[in-house]
């Protein structure tokens, strides 16, 4: 149900250099709600401001089948902080199931260096949880239609990587994209209540295999 880490090293993993420069603000925010509960399956939610938002709802809409733990961050895979942060969580708990997002924090960042480290951090994933369902998730598009372009051309890295690892995919930037941006937008990045419900019940229905996908 729920699968332990193995103990991996991020340095093995890790860029060695990024030509990232860090934003005046970094932060992370992780939470495991239910910690002490072993009976369900537990997914871990991992991304940013976006999935912070989220991940409260898709906790109600969870509630009783799967518990939940999330980590946002502001870095980007190609600061080697990075993949510290994230070993840290994956050794926090055994989990079933993982959707992995790296993409707004990233938009500026080096394309090249941007896509290395990003393959790299789900080798990393699957290295220490070989067994656990791990879904990459497709980034949001962002008010600013200049900016959404960028946002979908990380998505089809995204998606090559999901094919050559035979990985499913969730899918929050195509029902986004087509909503009203005055509506549905708080700000340039962040979204509505309204929409942030639509992710959040897109991510439950995926995590279930209530989309179909056979996820269990």
């Amino acid at each position: 149900m729920n699968d332990r880490p193995v103990k991996v090293s991020p340095d093995d993993y890790a860029p060695a250099f990024s030509s990232r420069q860090r934003e005046n603000i970094e932060w992370s925010t992780t939470y495991a709600y239910n910690a002490t509960d072993d009976t369900l399956p537990r997914v871990l939610l991992i991304g940013d401001s976006i999935c912070n938002a989220y991940q409260g709802r898709v906790r109600e809409l969870l509630d009783g089948r799967m518990n939940v733990s999330f980590w946002a961050s502001s870095k980007c895979v190609t600061d080697p902080d990075y993949f510290r942060e994230l070993d840290f969580i994956l050794d926090e708990r055994p989990y079933g199931s993982i959707t992995f997002n790296n993409g707004l924090h990233s938009l500026n960042s080096d394309r090249t260096e941007w896509t290395a480290a990003y393959r790299a951090a789900v080798a990393f994933i699957r290295a220490k949880l070989p067994r656990a369902e791990l879904f990459l998730m497709l980034s949001t598009p962002l008010k600013d239609e200049k900016l959404t372009v960028v946002s979908a051309e990380l998505n089809e890295t995204v998606k090559k990587i999901a094919e050559e690892r035979s990985l499913p995919i969730i899918d929050l930037f195509s029902p986004m994209d087509g909503l009203d941006r005055e509506r549905y937008w708080s700000d340039t990045f962040h979204f509505s209540p309204e929409a942030v419900g639509i992710q959040a019940e897109l991510i439950a229905l995926c995590l279930t295999g209530e989309d179909g996908s056979g996820a269990v």
